[in-house]
């Protein structure tokens, strides 16, 4: 498996659009052409955007995790995918935006688009300054690293 990297910033037009950066799109190769899942961030302020094969191997995790036979575990389903979308770049390699996920994440003008692991994510780019500077201390930051990377 190769992870995406790279940290861009993009605009976001009148039209909700962002072009996606050519740098991505290099990485992605032909993923490009099948799409992408975009949702609302899970544990952040921000949106997520999947390659239609990451978003396939979530909903493989999802699937065997929970049984759409338990009411809850149906619920965490549901929610999870509440607000999920497929998207494509269209010709210009644009991608577009829906008014309802641009609300839900804040995004005005100025996006940044950044690769964490197995998922691109979009962020207001005052949001996105605020959050890496407050989310977590540079002490719990190393903490955590050291705790969990052997």
């Amino acid at each position: 498996m190769s992870y995406l990297v790279g940290h861009y910033n993009c605009k976001l037009d009148a039209k909700g659009r962002i072009l996606v950066p050519s740098e991505f799109k290099e990485q992605l190769g032909e993923q490009v052409e099948e799409g992408f899942v975009l949702r609302p961030g899970l544990h952040a302020h921000c949106l997520e955007l999947y390659t239609r094969k990451d978003w396939d191997e979530v909903q493989d995790q999802l699937r065997q995790a929970f049984s759409q036979f338990k009411a809850k575990q149906e619920a965490v389903l549901r929610k999870y995918n509440a607000g999920a979308r497929f998207v494509k770049l269209d010709a210009g390699g644009r991608l577009l935006i829906g008014k309802d996920l641009i609300e839900k994440a804040s995004l005005v003008k100025d996006i940044v688009i950044t690769s964490v692991t197995t998922k691109m994510e979009l962020w207001d780019k005052d949001l996105y300054e605020q959050s890496i500077s407050g989310d977590l201390s540079d002490e719990e930051f190393f903490d955590l690293l050291s705790e969990n990377i052997k």
